[in-house]
């Protein structure tokens, strides 16, 4: 009877010997979405003064240009523009879910990719093979401890996210499978990420911090530095301290390099939290119906999964960050401007009367028969009538997925928001083909703020988008 192979070596050996050729097409492609999407978001997040803030570390502090932060035209060392590409994939809410756990896998995972493709001229294959490696990689330790969530403390992208940046270094290092299980060690002890800090800047600093984490293991263990490589299953290990008693190995392992987990990752339509989605599809259908508006409105009734309230119920939230993890506003927002984009979460629609108002008039009830990409909706108006909505599976979900034509939409409205309009179209072409892209730098180039918008003076007021 041959040995059970721990966890982390398994992951291990996944990132360090799969084969081009093994890999689908199908899985390929999901790759190539997850890129576009992250590099959408956090292009359109240039403009968010988050990164000026991370800028004037960087530039205080020094440091030797080996990699790009994205739209910035600013070299700096790969673990900061890891660290600074992670925030902007997150800044905005608007990247990716891998729904099983609602984790954002792309964003403490492409940056280190990307970082170390720019610098070593790197392939756009080998690119995408180590960030989909690394995508799956962290969805798979995610599935592992996915009830660890419902204690609402830790943030499942900055705990688990370590581990998709590390198997993405090791695979573009060379690293063989003992390397890389010391790396995902090394990842795996940094891993941190508490949920007090959502509705601030410090929600995306997890995947920004994770993906930083990530990559400095590898470069620490390419020196020869030490780590456990036992991190997942080890007595004191990882799951030990996310997920004591509750952890399901075989998630880990079960059809690994066979059973994709990350063609369940998806992503968003809207800006804002997952599980405000089902209500927003909700809302935007009924503001389509006749005589449904606003002033008429006198009570707007909810049943959600109950996950939902106890993850992303917040009233009366006082910034547009905390707007983000409020289905309350999400729902009002995008029923009064009808749509859910990332200008629909500023500070001044949080406190617009109108938005504001129709918030105070939400009522929600938890109901565990109805799954997470669904709810019930009904409005009533003043003269008695009642609308309702249903939504069977949320736009997004993986029963009802954006297209490729919705995601390259998507892309030219974030990524339009800052780079000329034909700069847009070749970058969006080139990444629907980056298997024939011979250098990422020529990618990260294409990605370029022009030089008129670099001060970042814009980031003082975000562009309505």
């Amino acid at each position: 009877m041959s040995a059970v192979i721990p966890a982390t070596l398994r992951l291990a050996q996944f990132a360090g010997d799969t084969a081009s050729a093994q890999i689908p097409e199908a899985v390929l492609h999901q790759g190539k979405r997850c890129v576009i999407n992250m590099l959408a978001v956090a292009l359109h997040a240039t403009q968010d003064p988050a990164l000026q803030m991370v800028l004037e570390v960087f530039n205080a502090e020094g440091a030797t240009k080996r990699a790009s932060v994205l739209g910035a035209g600013l070299r700096t060392s790969l673990q900061n523009a890891a660290f600074a590409n992670g925030l902007l994939a997150h800044l905005d809410d608007f990247d990716d879910t891998f729904f099983p756990t609602v984790l954002h896998p792309s964003a403490p995972t492409i940056p280190v990719a990307l970082a170390l493709a720019e610098h070593g001229h790197r392939r756009g294959r080998d690119f995408l093979m180590a960030s989909l490696l690394g995508l799956e990689t962290t969805c798979r330790v995610a599935l592992a401890i996915q009830n660890m969530r419902h204690g609402a403390v830790w943030h499942m992208t900055g705990t688990a996210g370590v581990f998709g940046g590390a198997a993405a270094a090791g695979r573009l290092l060379g690293m063989n499978a003992q390397q890389i299980a010391v790396t995902l060690g090394l990842a795996g002890t940094q891993a941190s990420g508490l949920r007090e800090t959502f509705g601030t800047m410090t929600k995306a600093f997890h995947p920004a911090r994770a993906a930083q984490s990530g990559l400095l293991a590898a470069l620490l263990v390419q020196q020869g530095f030490t780590s456990a490589g036992t991190i997942l299953e080890g007595r004191h290990g990882f799951a030990a301290a996310f997920a004591p008693g509750d952890t399901d190995f075989n998630a880990i392992t079960d059809g690994l390099g066979e059973q994709w987990q990350m063609m369940n990752n998806a992503p968003k339509p809207y800006a804002s939290a997952i599980l405000s989605h089902p209500l927003v599809d909700a809302m935007l259908a009924l503001r389509r119906r006749p005589g449904v508006v606003p002033e008429r409105i006198t009570r707007i009734h909810a049943r959600v999964n109950p996950l939902a309230l106890k993850l992303e119920s917040r009233p009366e939230p006082a910034t547009g960050l905390e707007g983000r993890l409020s289905f309350q506003h999400a729902m009002t927002a995008a029923f009064v401007d009808g749509v859910c984009l990332p200008a629909q979460f500023t500070d001044e629609r949080v406190h617009d009367p109108v938005v504001a108002g129709l918030r105070r008039k939400i009522e929600v009830e938890g109901d565990a028969a109805i799954a997470q990409d669904q709810c019930e909706v009904t409005l009533t108006l003043a003269d008695g009538t009642v609308s309702s909505e249903r939504v069977a599976h949320a736009t997004g979900s993986p029963d009802n997925p954006v297209t490729d034509a919705q995601l390259d939409a998507k892309f030219l409205l974030l990524a339009g928001s800052v780079l000329p309009k034909a700069r847009v179209r070749r970058l969006l072409d080139t990444l629907w083909a980056l298997e024939q892209v011979e250098d990422m730098a020529t990618v990260v180039a294409l990605c370029r703020l022009p030089a008129g918008r670099r001060n970042f003076q814009h980031a003082k007021k975000r562009m309505a988008v």
